[in-house]
């Protein structure tokens, strides 16, 4: 993977009417009742989208050919062009897919959601096959599922199911909205983010042969990113670089060098080999990260060979 990356940068994707035209929107209906992840998640980021009440009740057909009412997780359709989004009339054997799936597929950043959000797919699974099915998924014993939950999920769900209707007044409506905003900006920013790093980022090549390894290197940019180590990471697993990329390199925002750290911490790095550097400033006791006040290529290579331990 050596020299520039070779990513190709991805367009945002335009959703429905539902992402472009907020005018008509009056209200959000969803199931009364138990509430769950995928009906709560959904309805957070319809309220940050279109900022109108929820209404908690069974629909009418009316509801269902109602353009100025969004229906979610329930009324057995999935017709986005008329703002209804129900999954349950789906086949059993269909791939799992949830509410908050089909209102994030309509706003265009569902595959970027999946992408960039791990606990998405637990949320579809547990939604379509229930808590048993899921932790054979996972792999895990059914009793750690129960061990992920906090009072967070707890309350919030409970709270959501006691409300037949939430209004922009109520604490909870504006609690949802701002999970709903934090959500969607999440997945927006980070594929900004990392068509950003595919532009300008590039891979470093060390080594031969069985013994060859790599390092991704992010230069100064003007302006610079809020948090310029932000998305390399995942920037690297998109590469499909995970194996072979050791070290992540990127400009130092408190000053004009460069922070050296680990890749998904590989011991193969150990920054305490350089801490005597007259250019290094920092290097932490565990050997995880350093910070340089060296800016030039070479001068970055030969810190990170420096720190390299070998296979």
């Amino acid at each position: 993977m050596g020299g520039k990356s070779g990513c190709c940068l991805i367009d945002p994707v335009e959703g429905s009417q539902l992402m472009t035209d907020t005018s008509t929107v009056r209200q959000i209906l969803t199931h009364p009742g138990g509430a769950h992840k995928d009906d709560f998640l959904a309805c957070c980021v319809l309220i940050h989208k279109h900022g109108v009440p929820v209404v908690r009740r069974e629909p009418e057909q009316s509801d269902l050919d109602d353009l100025g009412t969004i229906v979610v997780d329930v009324g057995g359709e999935h017709a986005p062009e008329r703002n209804n989004f129900d999954h349950h009339q789906f086949p059993r054997e269909s791939e799992p897919l949830c509410a908050l799936s089909l209102v994030l597929k309509d706003l265009g950043i569902y595959e970027d959601a999946r992408q960039f959000c791990d606990w998405l797919e637990v949320a579809e699974q547990m939604d379509c096959r229930g808590p048993m099915e899921t932790a054979v998924w996972l792999g895990i014993d059914r009793g750690a599922m129960g061990r992920l939950m906090s009072p967070v999920d707890v309350t919030m769900l409970r709270r959501f199911a006691s409300h037949r209707e939430l209004k922009p007044e109520d604490a909870l409506w504006q609690v949802m909205g701002m999970i709903g905003e934090d959500l969607v900006e999440y997945v927006t920013s980070l594929r900004e983010r990392l068509n950003f790093v595919a532009e300008k980022a590039e891979f470093w090549s060390f080594g031969e042969g069985a013994s060859a390894w790599e390092a991704l290197f992010m230069p100064r940019t003007d302006p610079m990113p809020e948090e310029a180590s932000a998305g390399l990471g995942r920037f690297v697993e998109m590469e499909g670089g995970s194996e072979n990329v050791l070290a992540l390199v990127y400009p130092d925002r408190r000053g004009t060098g460069y922070g050296l750290s680990r890749y998904q911490d590989s011991k193969r790095m150990e920054f305490t080999r350089i801490e005597g550097e007259p250019d290094v400033h920092f290097a932490h006791a565990r050997g995880f990260v350093a910070k340089t006040s060296a800016s030039e290529v070479e001068r970055l290579k030969e810190l990170l060979s420096m720190a390299h331990r070998g296979q």
